[in-house]
């Protein structure tokens, strides 16, 4: 029997990774063998945000000295604030929730300039034990 929260078409775990990049390289920076889609989520929630405090820390919780930070033009994109914006949404949750759910991987990937992240999900496919 299957753990309450396994991915139903394979009764099996999930994995969840972050990279990040430029151009032509990669880099693997972290990942996680998680029971639940849930949990797996949540560990990308979680490093969604030492990614954007690592790359930007948040003006609001942060005590940085007067014009430590300076606003990004209209438009610009900002990985930073595009990794919380994610985190936050429970739209987001429940849409990577149900994609799960059904058995296929999740992605986000917030981008700056040249630079990206990647956030992913996947179920674990694994063949039953005898």
């Amino acid at each position: 029997m299957a753990a309450p929260g396994a991915c139903p078409a394979t009764g099996g775990e999930y994995l969840a990774e972050v990279h990040g990049g430029a151009a032509a390289s990669s880099v693997f920076l972290g990942g996680v063998v998680a029971p639940t889609r849930r949990l797996a989520l949540r560990w990308l929630r979680r490093q969604a945000h030492r990614l954007a405090d690592a790359l930007g820390p948040d003006p609001r919780t942060t005590r940085l000295p007067a014009r430590a930070l300076l606003p990004a033009s209209p438009g610009a994109e900002h990985a930073p604030s595009q990794l919380r914006f994610w985190a936050a949404d429970l739209d987001y949750a429940e849409e990577a929730a149900d994609r799960l759910a059904t058995g296929y991987p999740y992605c986000f990937t917030a981008r700056e300039g040249p630079a990206w992240y990647r956030l992913t999900a996947r179920p674990l496919f694994t063949t039953a034990r005898p």
